[in-house]
């Protein structure tokens, strides 16, 4: 695969990161959520202030046939800030979008049981 079919296909994977935070968020304005620039080093999306609030997380997005998770993990942790929890979408040809994230992440947002 050509460099820039690649990196198109990542930019279609942030592309459609940012429009579901935006859709689920109604409250924050397009600035609020910002694709970074392919090659640009740090998260994949880049958010406001007014975002993190709202969606507390570092993403880093991987659109790819192979993926090594754990470089990939290793990766999302180390552009995560204090605030924000690391979040790994991907997805590959023909696929679902899927997420990975820590454990403890997780079951901070899983609704508890009012049994």
């Amino acid at each position: 695969m050509r460099t820039s079919s690649a990196k198109a296909k990542g930019r279609r994977l942030q592309d459609s990161v940012r429009d579901l935070i935006l859709e689920h968020y109604p409250t924050l304005e397009p600035d609020d959520v910002q694709c970074a620039i392919m090659g640009q080093s740090g998260q994949d999306i880049k958010l406001s202030p007014a975002a993190r609030r709202a969606f507390p997380y570092a993403i880093e997005c991987k659109n790819q046939e192979s993926l090594s998770i754990w470089s990939a993990l290793e990766q999302a942790e180390s552009n995560a800030t204090e605030t924000q929890a690391p979040l790994l979408v991907f997805k590959r040809n023909h696929s679902e979008t899927y997420v990975a994230m820590k454990m403890a992440d997780f079951i901070k947002i899983v609704p508890k049981n009012t049994l």
